[in-house]
């Protein structure tokens, strides 16, 4: 691994931050889970792609060799996310009076150039969960033989009483498991966090997807293809699974006990899980149960760049709720285009892969400071709105040589995904600027609250004094830190 800090991230199996330890020196494999291609992804559906090409970005700055799979869910999946009930995609090819193959081939295809507008690197291997059901069927096999399962008419049903550890992912006891709210009841079931490896099919309702098997026609339960295809491509244990904050409760909570139970016991599955929050629309997740749930198509046909709602996505850390507003994203766009803006001037940018040829190609110590500010920035659980502050800065100040500023936006832009070496500024939405001196503010806000959390006090004064000379008074609420005028 190259020189420079330690890679921390938050575990959300212990609920704290920690080193990364690669279980192969050198390499990481990373398990992202994707998307179901039954509908177009919303813009809450993008986070967690952005977050873990991010994730990505960052590990092979660090000179890691990272393998990242991201699963198409293209069967097994419910409505409701429940054992019971109709396929999602046979659903929607119902709805939309088309075939499965055809509904599946089109969302995918949306999701692929969705994730390309954002300039979400493409991921080492894109399997799709109905490729992968013969080798399902050998993993439930298996948990049934060595007594991990009891069947029902309804399927085959993995005990969670069999799982010692179960729930600790989400820190809920058996007990809790058992009386969680999102938990179906289905007749025969031994506990109510039991969950379907297999689902057959009900008498006289034939399903469109559909396979053999010892326990009678159907298809696979949605949690068993993430355990399946993870192991089979990245092996049996790997570095960092990610997701959704959503599936931290009951998805991830079930691939770990079928996981841990076919593996054997001895060792955790996986030893680090991340979990990014939601993007809140109106103080409610975005998502497609909401109904009108804007896509990135929306903000392109209302004159926004795709890369300034990454940009969004980047002003907040990745384990914090985000409120989405036309305000914020127009907000982002600016910014975005102020630093193209600069970067334009010094193109052609080199390319800088990693931190070392960053630091090899810098010129000075002011330009390896500011190298080792965003590298500290992103290792410390990919803190990307300081290293965006740190680069407003670098970008607005007089300290670096032209040189060393070249280096330190190609550094940026290699980590942070914004395209600052091709994308021309015109691009960007041009109806809605914000001041210097908000944009000034808002980093500053920034720099004083990471402080704060450094309980580095002097200097979260020293900045209050700041923006107090500005004009500004800090007001620090449940909800973050609020700018009012001072009055005169």
């Amino acid at each position: 691994m190259a020189d420079g800090a330690s890679i921390m991230l938050y575990n959300s199996l212990t609920r704290q931050a920690e080193p990364l330890r690669p279980l192969v020196p050198g390499e990481v494999g990373i398990y992202t889970c994707g998307p179901t291609v039954y509908s177009y992804a919303h813009l809450g559906n993008m986070r967690p792609y952005v977050f873990s090409d991010t994730l990505r970005r960052v590990l092979e700055w660090k000179g890691l060799r990272v393998r990242q799979v991201v699963n198409i869910t293209d069967v097994g999946h419910t409505v409701g996310e429940s054992d019971l009930g109709e396929d999602k995609v046979e659903a929607a090819a119902r709805r939309e009076l088309k075939s499965v193959r055809e509904v599946t081939a089109h969302y995918t295809e949306a999701y692929l150039r969705d994730i390309a507008r954002l300039n979400v690197r493409t991921p080492s291997d894109l399997p799709r969960a109905s490729d992968y059901v013969p080798q399902m069927l050998d993993f439930a096999r298996q948990l049934d033989a060595d007594g991990f399962t009891y069947q029902l008419d309804s399927g085959l049903y993995f005990d969670t009483a069999r799982s010692s550890g179960y729930g600790t992912l989400a820190q809920i006891s058996m007990e809790g498991q058992r009386e969680g709210a999102r938990l179906e009841t289905v007749p025969g079931k031994r506990n109510k966090a039991d969950f379907a490896v297999w689902r057959t099919e009900a008498p006289g309702r034939r399903r469109v997807m559909r396979w053999d098997s010892p326990w009678g026609p159907g298809v696979p339960g949605w949690h068993l293809e993430c355990s399946v295809m993870s192991i089979d491509l990245l092996g049996e244990h790997f570095d960092i699974h990610t997701g959704g904050v959503d599936h931290r409760e009951i998805h991830h909570v079930n691939e770990i006990a079928q996981s841990e139970a076919y593996l054997g016991a001895g060792r955790p599955w996986v030893p680090l899980w991340l979990h990014n929050e939601f993007v809140l629309l109106r103080n409610r997740k975005v998502a497609k149960s909401e109904g009108g749930a804007p896509l990135l198509q929306d903000l392109v046909d209302d004159g926004l760049h795709p890369l300034a709602y990454r940009y969004f996505l980047l002003t907040a850390t990745y384990r914090s709720q985000l409120e989405l507003t036309d305000a914020a994203v127009r907000a982002a766009s600016s910014a975005l285009r102020r630093l193209l803006g600069r970067a334009q001037a010094l193109r052609p940018l080199p390319a800088i892969p990693t931190l070392t040829a960053a630091l090899e190609a810098m010129a000075t110590d002011a330009g390896r400071a500011a190298l080792h500010r965003l590298d500290e920035a992103l290792s410390d659980d990919l803190n990307t709105p300081r290293a965006l502050a740190d680069l407003t800065t670098a970008v607005r100040g007089e300290e670096l040589p032209e040189e060393d500023l070249t280096v330190l936006l190609a550094a940026a832009d290699t980590v942070l995904g914004l395209s600052l070496g091709t994308l021309d500024p015109s691009e960007l939405d041009g109806r809605t600027e914000v001041s210097t001196v908000d944009e000034e503010l808002r980093a500053l806000l920034v720099r004083r609250e990471d402080a704060r959390n450094r309980r580095d006090w002097p200097e979260s004064d020293r900045i209050r004094d700041e923006i107090a000379a500005a004009g500004w008074r800090v007001v620090d609420t449940a909800d973050g830190p609020v700018l009012e005028p001072l009055r005169s």
